[in-house]
Protein backbone atom coordinates (compact mmCIF):
# COMPACT_ATOMS: atom_id res chain seq x y z
CA UNK A 1 0.00 0.00 0.00
CA UNK A 2 3.07 2.27 0.14
CA UNK A 3 3.77 2.25 -3.59
CA UNK A 4 1.45 2.51 -6.60
CA UNK A 5 1.45 -1.20 -7.43
CA UNK A 6 -2.27 -1.63 -8.05
CA UNK A 7 -3.85 -0.81 -11.41
CA UNK A 8 -5.78 0.84 -12.83
CA UNK A 9 -5.39 4.19 -11.10
CA UNK A 10 -8.63 5.92 -10.12
CA UNK A 11 -9.74 9.35 -11.33
CA UNK A 12 -12.15 11.85 -9.78
CA UNK A 13 -15.42 12.22 -11.67
CA UNK A 14 -16.68 15.25 -9.74
CA UNK A 15 -16.27 17.25 -6.54
CA UNK A 16 -19.15 18.42 -4.33
CA UNK A 17 -19.13 21.03 -1.59
CA UNK A 18 -21.16 20.49 1.57
CA UNK A 19 -24.27 22.68 1.85
CA UNK A 20 -24.75 24.31 5.26
CA UNK A 21 -28.46 24.51 6.07
CA UNK A 22 -28.42 26.04 9.55
CA UNK A 23 -30.55 25.21 12.59
CA UNK A 24 -33.99 23.63 12.57
CA UNK A 25 -36.43 22.20 15.13
CA UNK A 26 -34.15 19.24 15.85
CA UNK A 27 -30.57 20.47 15.49
CA UNK A 28 -28.34 23.43 16.26
CA UNK A 29 -26.83 23.22 12.78
CA UNK A 30 -27.04 20.91 9.78
CA UNK A 31 -25.22 20.35 6.51
CA UNK A 32 -25.80 18.07 3.55
CA UNK A 33 -22.45 16.65 2.50
CA UNK A 34 -24.24 15.13 -0.46
CA UNK A 35 -27.96 15.01 -1.13
CA UNK A 36 -30.23 12.43 -2.80
CA UNK A 37 -30.76 14.66 -5.82
CA UNK A 38 -29.65 12.00 -8.33
CA UNK A 39 -29.30 8.58 -6.67
CA UNK A 40 -27.82 7.04 -9.83
CA UNK A 41 -24.74 9.24 -9.41
CA UNK A 42 -24.10 8.14 -5.81
CA UNK A 43 -25.43 4.54 -5.95
CA UNK A 44 -25.32 2.58 -3.62
CA UNK A 45 -25.07 5.59 -1.27
CA UNK A 46 -28.09 7.84 -0.89
CA UNK A 47 -27.07 10.80 1.27
CA UNK A 48 -24.56 11.97 3.85
CA UNK A 49 -25.79 14.43 6.49
CA UNK A 50 -23.73 16.26 9.09
CA UNK A 51 -25.52 17.36 12.26
CA UNK A 52 -24.64 19.36 15.37
CA UNK A 53 -27.24 19.04 18.13
CA UNK A 54 -27.88 19.38 21.84
CA UNK A 55 -31.64 19.32 22.37
CA UNK A 56 -34.01 17.92 21.26
CA UNK A 57 -32.07 15.89 18.65
CA UNK A 58 -33.81 13.09 16.78
CA UNK A 59 -36.57 11.55 18.88
CA UNK A 60 -38.31 8.27 17.99
CA UNK A 61 -38.74 7.84 14.25
CA UNK A 62 -38.96 4.89 11.82
CA UNK A 63 -36.86 3.65 8.88
CA UNK A 64 -37.32 0.93 6.26
CA UNK A 65 -35.31 -0.24 3.24
CA UNK A 66 -31.94 1.31 4.15
CA UNK A 67 -28.94 1.04 6.43
CA UNK A 68 -27.82 4.11 8.37
CA UNK A 69 -24.14 4.39 9.21
CA UNK A 70 -23.54 7.04 11.88
CA UNK A 71 -20.07 8.27 12.81
CA UNK A 72 -19.60 10.35 15.94
CA UNK A 73 -17.26 13.24 15.12
CA UNK A 74 -17.42 14.98 18.49
CA UNK A 75 -19.40 14.84 21.72
CA UNK A 76 -21.41 11.80 22.86
CA UNK A 77 -24.34 10.27 20.98
CA UNK A 78 -27.08 8.54 22.96
CA UNK A 79 -29.15 6.04 21.03
CA UNK A 80 -31.97 3.57 21.48
CA UNK A 81 -34.15 1.42 19.22
CA UNK A 82 -37.16 -0.86 19.09
CA UNK A 83 -34.88 -3.92 19.22
CA UNK A 84 -33.97 -2.94 22.77
CA UNK A 85 -30.50 -1.60 22.01
CA UNK A 86 -29.35 1.49 23.87
CA UNK A 87 -26.06 3.10 24.76
CA UNK A 88 -23.66 5.95 24.19
CA UNK A 89 -21.12 6.38 21.41
CA UNK A 90 -18.02 8.56 21.58
CA UNK A 91 -15.81 10.23 18.96
CA UNK A 92 -14.90 7.93 16.04
CA UNK A 93 -17.37 5.25 17.18
CA UNK A 94 -19.69 4.05 14.40
CA UNK A 95 -23.29 2.82 14.62
CA UNK A 96 -24.36 0.58 11.70
CA UNK A 97 -28.12 0.09 11.73
CA UNK A 98 -29.98 -2.11 9.27
CA UNK A 99 -33.54 -0.83 9.11
CA UNK A 100 -34.62 -3.60 6.74
CA UNK A 101 -38.30 -4.39 7.19
CA UNK A 102 -38.69 -1.67 9.80
CA UNK A 103 -37.15 -0.19 12.93
CA UNK A 104 -37.90 2.70 15.26
CA UNK A 105 -34.98 4.52 16.86
CA UNK A 106 -33.76 7.78 18.33
CA UNK A 107 -30.46 9.68 18.36
CA UNK A 108 -29.88 12.25 21.08
CA UNK A 109 -27.02 14.21 22.57
CA UNK A 110 -26.06 12.57 25.85
CA UNK A 111 -27.24 14.77 28.74
CA UNK A 112 -28.47 17.18 26.03
CA UNK A 113 -24.92 18.50 25.92
CA UNK A 114 -23.46 18.17 22.43
CA UNK A 115 -23.22 15.66 19.61
CA UNK A 116 -21.64 16.13 16.18
CA UNK A 117 -22.39 13.28 13.79
CA UNK A 118 -22.14 12.20 10.18
CA UNK A 119 -24.91 9.90 9.00
CA UNK A 120 -24.59 7.97 5.75
CA UNK A 121 -27.63 6.30 4.18
CA UNK A 122 -26.73 3.09 2.36
CA UNK A 123 -29.35 1.63 0.05
CA UNK A 124 -30.46 -1.98 0.34
CA UNK A 125 -31.10 -4.07 -2.79
CA UNK A 126 -34.68 -4.96 -3.66
CA UNK A 127 -34.18 -8.57 -2.55
CA UNK A 128 -33.14 -7.40 0.93
CA UNK A 129 -35.37 -4.37 1.48
CA UNK A 130 -37.38 -6.32 4.05
CA UNK A 131 -34.49 -8.17 5.65
CA UNK A 132 -34.39 -8.58 9.41
CA UNK A 133 -33.44 -5.48 11.36
CA UNK A 134 -29.95 -5.41 12.89
CA UNK A 135 -27.84 -3.09 15.00
CA UNK A 136 -24.04 -2.99 15.23
CA UNK A 137 -21.82 -0.89 17.50
CA UNK A 138 -18.45 -0.59 15.73
CA UNK A 139 -16.39 1.02 18.46
CA UNK A 140 -13.18 2.82 17.58
CA UNK A 141 -11.20 1.00 20.27
CA UNK A 142 -11.91 -2.40 18.74
CA UNK A 143 -11.42 -1.72 15.04
CA UNK A 144 -8.33 -2.85 13.09
CA UNK A 145 -5.90 -0.26 11.76
CA UNK A 146 -3.37 -0.17 8.97
CA UNK A 147 -0.42 1.89 10.19
CA UNK A 148 2.32 3.19 7.91
CA UNK A 149 4.71 6.14 8.22
CA UNK A 150 2.47 9.21 8.28
CA UNK A 151 -0.69 7.18 7.63
CA UNK A 152 -3.38 5.50 9.75
CA UNK A 153 -6.31 3.69 8.12
CA UNK A 154 -9.06 2.79 10.59
CA UNK A 155 -11.01 0.01 8.85
CA UNK A 156 -14.76 -0.07 9.47
CA UNK A 157 -16.06 -2.29 6.66
CA UNK A 158 -14.48 -4.52 4.03
CA UNK A 159 -10.78 -5.31 3.79
CA UNK A 160 -7.92 -2.84 3.35
CA UNK A 161 -4.35 -4.10 3.07
CA UNK A 162 -5.24 -7.37 4.80
CA UNK A 163 -7.18 -5.73 7.64
CA UNK A 164 -10.92 -6.51 7.74
CA UNK A 165 -13.37 -4.20 9.48
CA UNK A 166 -16.02 -5.52 11.90
CA UNK A 167 -19.14 -4.44 9.96
CA UNK A 168 -21.50 -7.16 8.77
CA UNK A 169 -22.80 -6.20 5.34
CA UNK A 170 -25.83 -6.73 3.13
CA UNK A 171 -24.17 -4.65 0.39
CA UNK A 172 -20.55 -4.96 -0.76
CA UNK A 173 -19.07 -1.93 1.03
CA UNK A 174 -15.56 -0.88 2.00
CA UNK A 175 -15.25 1.95 4.51
CA UNK A 176 -12.48 3.59 6.54
CA UNK A 177 -11.43 6.71 8.39
CA UNK A 178 -8.01 7.86 7.15
CA UNK A 179 -5.50 10.13 8.88
CA UNK A 180 -2.64 11.58 6.85
CA UNK A 181 0.19 13.51 8.43
CA UNK A 182 1.46 16.55 6.50
CA UNK A 183 3.14 15.59 3.20
CA UNK A 184 2.03 11.94 3.48
CA UNK A 185 0.71 10.00 0.49
CA UNK A 186 -1.47 6.88 0.47
CA UNK A 187 -2.31 4.64 -2.48
CA UNK A 188 -5.66 3.43 -1.22
CA UNK A 189 -6.84 0.08 -2.68
CA UNK A 190 -10.39 -0.26 -3.95
CA UNK A 191 -12.39 -2.94 -5.79
CA UNK A 192 -12.62 -1.83 -9.42
CA UNK A 193 -16.40 -2.30 -9.46
CA UNK A 194 -16.95 0.09 -6.53
CA UNK A 195 -18.13 3.68 -6.66
CA UNK A 196 -16.11 5.59 -4.07
CA UNK A 197 -16.33 8.88 -2.25
CA UNK A 198 -13.76 10.73 -0.15
CA UNK A 199 -15.06 13.32 2.30
CA UNK A 200 -12.51 15.71 3.80
CA UNK A 201 -13.33 15.91 7.51
CA UNK A 202 -10.42 18.17 8.43
CA UNK A 203 -7.47 19.76 6.67
CA UNK A 204 -6.79 19.66 2.96
CA UNK A 205 -6.21 16.77 0.57
CA UNK A 206 -5.32 15.91 -2.99
CA UNK A 207 -7.45 13.06 -4.34
CA UNK A 208 -6.24 11.61 -7.63
CA UNK A 209 -4.70 14.98 -8.43
CA UNK A 210 -7.76 17.09 -7.44
CA UNK A 211 -7.30 19.52 -4.56
CA UNK A 212 -9.97 19.51 -1.87
CA UNK A 213 -10.57 21.38 1.37
CA UNK A 214 -12.55 20.44 4.47
CA UNK A 215 -16.24 20.05 3.63
CA UNK A 216 -15.68 18.81 0.08
CA UNK A 217 -16.29 15.33 -1.36
CA UNK A 218 -14.55 13.70 -4.32
CA UNK A 219 -16.38 10.95 -6.25
CA UNK A 220 -14.71 8.18 -8.23
CA UNK A 221 -16.90 6.02 -10.47
CA UNK A 222 -16.39 2.28 -11.06
CA UNK A 223 -13.53 1.29 -13.33
CA UNK A 224 -15.14 -2.02 -14.31
CA UNK A 225 -18.45 -3.73 -13.56
CA UNK A 226 -16.89 -6.79 -11.93
CA UNK A 227 -13.62 -8.13 -10.56
CA UNK A 228 -10.19 -6.66 -10.11
CA UNK A 229 -8.58 -4.04 -7.93
CA UNK A 230 -7.80 -0.38 -8.41
CA UNK A 231 -6.22 2.39 -6.35
CA UNK A 232 -7.03 5.94 -5.39
CA UNK A 233 -4.13 8.23 -4.55
CA UNK A 234 -4.70 10.34 -1.44
CA UNK A 235 -2.18 12.98 -0.34
CA UNK A 236 -1.92 15.66 2.33
CA UNK A 237 -0.11 18.94 1.69
CA UNK A 238 2.86 20.08 3.73
CA UNK A 239 1.90 22.01 6.84
CA UNK A 240 1.30 21.75 10.56
CA UNK A 241 -2.00 19.87 10.86
CA UNK A 242 -3.01 16.34 9.79
CA UNK A 243 -5.72 15.61 7.22
CA UNK A 244 -8.72 13.44 8.15
CA UNK A 245 -10.78 11.67 5.51
CA UNK A 246 -13.86 9.46 5.36
CA UNK A 247 -13.50 6.99 2.48
CA UNK A 248 -16.40 4.71 1.51
CA UNK A 249 -16.99 2.65 -1.60
CA UNK A 250 -19.58 0.13 -2.74
CA UNK A 251 -20.91 -1.80 -5.68
CA UNK A 252 -23.77 0.11 -7.39
CA UNK A 253 -27.14 -1.64 -7.16
CA UNK A 254 -28.51 -0.11 -10.40
CA UNK A 255 -32.12 -0.32 -9.19
CA UNK A 256 -34.99 2.20 -9.03
CA UNK A 257 -34.99 4.41 -5.93
CA UNK A 258 -38.14 5.93 -4.40
CA UNK A 259 -37.98 8.10 -1.27
CA UNK A 260 -40.79 8.52 1.20
CA UNK A 261 -39.42 10.45 4.17
CA UNK A 262 -37.56 7.91 6.33
CA UNK A 263 -38.35 5.04 3.92
CA UNK A 264 -36.47 4.14 0.73
CA UNK A 265 -37.97 1.52 -1.57
CA UNK A 266 -38.07 0.61 -5.27
CA UNK A 267 -41.70 1.51 -6.03
CA UNK A 268 -44.18 4.13 -4.82
CA UNK A 269 -46.63 1.39 -3.77
CA UNK A 270 -43.95 0.05 -1.40
CA UNK A 271 -43.64 3.48 0.22
CA UNK A 272 -47.42 3.54 0.75
CA UNK A 273 -47.20 0.08 2.31
CA UNK A 274 -44.33 1.16 4.58
CA UNK A 275 -46.41 4.00 6.03
CA UNK A 276 -49.39 1.67 6.45
CA UNK A 277 -47.25 -0.94 8.23
CA UNK A 278 -45.72 1.65 10.53
CA UNK A 279 -49.08 3.13 11.53
CA UNK A 280 -50.48 -0.37 12.04
CA UNK A 281 -47.71 -1.10 14.56
CA UNK A 282 -45.88 -3.64 12.39
CA UNK A 283 -42.53 -1.99 13.17
CA UNK A 284 -43.17 -2.73 16.83
CA UNK A 285 -44.27 -0.31 19.51
CA UNK A 286 -42.63 3.06 19.88
CA UNK A 287 -40.25 2.46 22.80
CA UNK A 288 -40.89 4.33 26.03
CA UNK A 289 -37.48 3.74 27.56
CA UNK A 290 -35.98 6.39 29.79
CA UNK A 291 -32.90 8.41 28.94
CA UNK A 292 -29.52 6.96 29.89
CA UNK A 293 -28.51 7.60 33.46
CA UNK A 294 -26.17 10.50 33.97
CA UNK A 295 -23.02 8.75 35.13
CA UNK A 296 -20.49 11.53 34.79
Amino acid sequence: MDAPTLTPARTVARVETSRRLGPDAQVDDKALVFAPDNPALTDPFLLLAEDWFSSPGFEWHPHRGVETVTTVVDGVLEHGDSLGNSGALRPDDVQWMTAGRGIIHRELAYRNEHAHTLQLWLNLPAARKLTDTRYQDLLAAGRPRVVRPGVVVDVISGTVDGMTGPALNHVDVQGALVRLEPAATLHYPLPSAHRAFVYVLAGRATVAGRRLRAGQTAWSDPVTRAGGRSELTLAAPDGDAPTRLMVYSGTPLREPVVFGGPFVMNRRTEITQAFADFHAGRFGRVPRSARLRYDR
